[in-house]
């Protein structure tokens, strides 16, 4: 199988390093291409060897993962997916106002690093599914889902009035779905919920993306709370 994508690897942690790229290089459609100790060496590295992805812890001397991530995604050099976990969550907002792609915890098992790599490489977004339910926590704790995450593209949302004409975009099935990526659920969990094949709901979110002008499914999440589709779990 030829190899389909280039992985640049970056952290300070030299085991991390290791451990990425050996559980990646033995795919035979993903090759790491190099690998970085810092942001600053990353974005430098990342015009270099024009990877497909930049595997990206966030916390890391010189420059951290989120102004690397912001540099190359302006350039438009490489699709990011960032490194995180539970202590951190402050720097997942942080990491969808810079451009990133996605976030994996740090505790993935191979598989799950293996297939975030390829799905972003695909040109999707990706959450691991406890990083999303992170957010909306904080998003619905901090009260002002609207400033809680980064600016969606087709302009900002000003009052009801804008609510209504934006979500009149979509037929009755993808506003259903867009209120399952609000909370959170990937594409076999939406298909679970509303009785579609999992090729059914990725055709919904694809068009849901499209009609209101997303990036990404990360920016779905976003917008399904600043539109007040999803609100706090009462207990």
């Amino acid at each position: 199988m030829p190899v389909s994508v280039r992985v640049l690897l970056v952290d300070d942690q030299r085991l991390v390093l290791s451990g990425f790229s050996l559980i990646l290089s033995v795919e035979d459609d993903i090759e790491v291409v190099g690998e970085a100790a810092d942001g600053a060496a990353a974005v430098e590295r990342t015009r270099e060897l024009r990877p497909d992805v930049v595997l990206m812890d966030v916390q890391m001397p010189v420059m951290d993962g989120i102004e690397a991530t912001r540099r190359i995604v302006a350039e438009d050099l490489a699709k990011v997916l960032l490194l995180t976990t539970f202590d951190h969550d402050e720097y997942v907002f942080s990491g969808l106002a810079a451009g990133a792609s996605g976030f994996l915890l740090k505790n993935s098992d191979a598989d799950e690093l293996v297939d975030a790599v390829r799905t972003v490489a695909a040109g999707h977004a990706l959450l691991a599914p406890e990083v999303t339910r992170r957010v909306i926590e904080q998003m619905v704790a901090s009260g002002s889902s609207a400033s809680a995450g980064p600016p969606v593209p087709g302009g900002p949302v000003a009052g009801a009035g804008a609510d209504d004409e934006r979500l009149a975009r979509l037929t009755p099935r993808e506003r259903e779905v867009l209120v399952h990526l609000g909370q959170g659920m990937s594409n076999a969990e939406i298909a679970a919920a509303l009785y579609l094949g999992e090729a059914t709901v990725k055709t919904h979110v694809s068009s849901v993306l499209a009609k209101l002008h997303l990036r990404d499914r990360v920016q779905a999440v976003v917008l399904a709370h600043r539109l007040g589709l999803v609100g706090p779990s009462r207990g």
